[in-house]
């Protein structure tokens, strides 16, 4: 089978627009979780195939867009520290803080860096002893094993100079807070594709039958959303409230144990504040207590006094899925690209930055 080709069918595709349609007789407001599925359902018109009862509402998935700027500004100051090297992904060097970014930190001469893959960071710190090397990780559970392997290296390799600055979230907790939320009006979730290869679809099913919500685990070619969305209108006309594991081809029921492994060897789960969401109970990740030589929260000082968001932005309404970007009188105007006043329009997952490229009209 062609992953490209025939998942991008047209004669299949079209079928299967037409059964969605016959079959969605009321208003269904689906919330694809993950960045990548906002950009799938904007690039192919996935949004103009299901008919007029279906709306996509766009969650917290982009683990650019997610992280607070309290977080932003502490990398910024590691990274601004004397006779040291940060080190992170592209995404983050534009992210506004409250004062400045990344990027333009790098502008002023100081050694920041976009890794092409965190294991660059190991080399990185090999070839520079005698500097601080801080790798600023982030993301979900997709990512999280890549941090746990470069923390594993750097342990092995005993190397004194290379310390984390963990950021890393997970993705059911930040879901359940918004189902309790009574301000969203969420009827069925699309789950994440990377993700749910690492923790499986078994974690999402208390989650479907507590809250009695449809979840269809779907890749990101069109015709995995398509026969997701089906799968999901189906359900909510039965009344039922199961999970779907449409990438079945990838995601496991239990995931990937060796991963998952990995993760509880290095990490424990926190509290962590969410751009848009707030605090949410044990929803992030940190290093264990036993790896606190390694973590640049313990060894540096990261205390920051962080400015509120741009009161223009409505980043954090569109991550709770209370708004659309259109709906932001800044959009495609003074926030732009070029010129982002918040994370959803930087991050190449943001759900700005998918309005912006395919749905400006």
């Amino acid at each position: 089978m062609d992953l490209i080709n025939d998942f991008r069918d047209k004669t299949h595709i079209l079928n299967l627009s037409k059964l969605i349609i016959e079959n969605s007789k009321k208003p269904l407001n689906i919330m694809e979780i993950c960045g990548g599925h906002t950009h799938s359902i904007m690039k192919f018109g996935i949004d103009k195939l299901v008919g007029e009862n279906i709306k996509f509402i766009h969650g917290p998935g982009c683990p650019v867009c997610v992280m607070p700027r309290h977080s932003i500004d502490e990398a910024i100051k590691f990274a601004s520290m004397k006779d040291t090297i940060f080190t992170t992904l592209a995404d983050m060097l534009r992210v506004p803080g409250s004062y400045t970014t990344l990027a333009k930190q790098r502008a002023k001469g100081h050694d920041i860096r976009a890794l092409y893959s965190p294991l660059d960071v190991i080399n990185i710190a090999l070839k520079n002893p005698d500097k601080n090397v801080i790798f600023f990780a982030i993301g979900f559970e997709t990512t999280t094993p890549m941090s746990a392997v470069v923390i594993e290296k750097a342990i092995n390799l005993n190397l004194k100079n290379l310390f984390f600055h963990i950021n890393h979230v997970t993705v059911p907790a930040p879901v359940k807070a918004l189902l309790d939320d009574e301000n969203v009006k969420i009827d069925a979730f699309l789950g994440p594709s990377h993700v749910s290869v690492i923790i499986g679809s078994k974690p999402y099913e208390d989650i479907a039958k507590t809250y009695k919500k449809p979840i269809a685990i779907s890749g990101f070619e069109p015709l995995d959303i398509m026969d997701s969305i089906l799968n999901l209108v189906k359900q909510f006309n039965e009344n039922k409230f199961e999970v779907y594991n449409e990438y079945n081809r990838v995601v496991k029921s239990n995931g990937n144990e060796k991963a998952i492994n990995l993760i509880n060897k290095y990490f424990k789960k926190v509290d962590f504040e969410w751009r848009g969401l707030g605090v949410i109970p044990k929803s992030g990740l940190d290093l264990k207590d036993e790896f606190d030589f390694l973590n640049a929260r313990k060894i540096f000082d990261c205390s920051v006094e962080s400015k509120p968001e741009n009161r223009a932005c409505i980043c954090g309404e569109i991550l709770r899925g209370r708004a659309n970007p259109p709906d932001c009188k800044v959009f495609g105007k003074v926030c732009n690209p070029q010129n982002p006043l918040g994370s959803c329009m930087v991050s190449s997952e943001g759900a700005c930055a998918a309005y912006y490229k395919y749905k400006r009209d």
